[in-house]
């Protein structure tokens, strides 16, 4: 049996989620990934948990609904598409949205209040970002002068809001893969 695993999340929107899932059709014509993200599973982790026991769940599940009464709903924006690990096999494919304040101080409320639960949380600098493709399978080197000419047509700029977070629950052997456990409205 496989062990659960648990993150938190700011959810995308519907109509974000139909774009995204448009561009990555046109994006798996021309790009050769072994795994292509289901759009109900687009999102922006804020703490990846691993397992969790019980206790835990309770725990940030008050932990977070303190976290969302302090924070107000605010808008991102999509921006660049990049990729994380080696960039002529990148690991990662992702849509990237602009830098917001508001993203950065949600995301360290949550990271903070996952530590002092117990979590052991990834070190890394914050990178938000959608995931769209994992692990390039390519029998030539990955260009990413192919996505961005896909890119160029498309509107960068799109926006939507924020309003709220969701404790998500992976489920490796289903399509779409998380579920959401508990959601966490932020103000108006």
């Amino acid at each position: 049996m496989r062990k659960k695993h648990y993150f938190i999340a700011v959810p995308i929107p519907l109509e974000i989620r139909e774009r995204l899932a448009a561009l990555q059709s046109q994006l798996k014509e021309s790009l050769s990934f072994r795994n292509w993200v289901h759009q109900q599973d687009y999102h922006i982790t804020l703490a990846f948990l691993g397992e969790a026991s019980f206790i835990q769940l309770e725990q940030v599940k008050q932990a977070m609904e303190q976290i969302a009464k302090s924070h107000r709903s605010f808008m991102l924006t999509l921006d660049k598409i990049g990729t994380f690990g080696n960039r002529l096999a990148p690991r990662i494919l992702w849509q990237g949205v602009k830098e917001e304040p508001k993203l950065y101080e949600l995301r360290d409320d949550v990271y903070r209040a996952c530590i002092d639960i117990g979590f052991s949380l990834d070190k890394r600098p914050f990178a938000p970002h959608i995931t769209l493709a994992r692990k390039w399978q390519g029998e030539h080197e990955f260009d990413v002068t192919k996505v961005n000419n896909i890119f160029e047509n498309k509107d960068k700029n799109e926006k939507f809001i924020v309003e709220r977070i969701v404790l998500f629950q992976t489920h490796l052997d289903r399509t779409p893969k998380y579920e959401p456990l508990f959601v966490f409205p932020l103000l108006l």
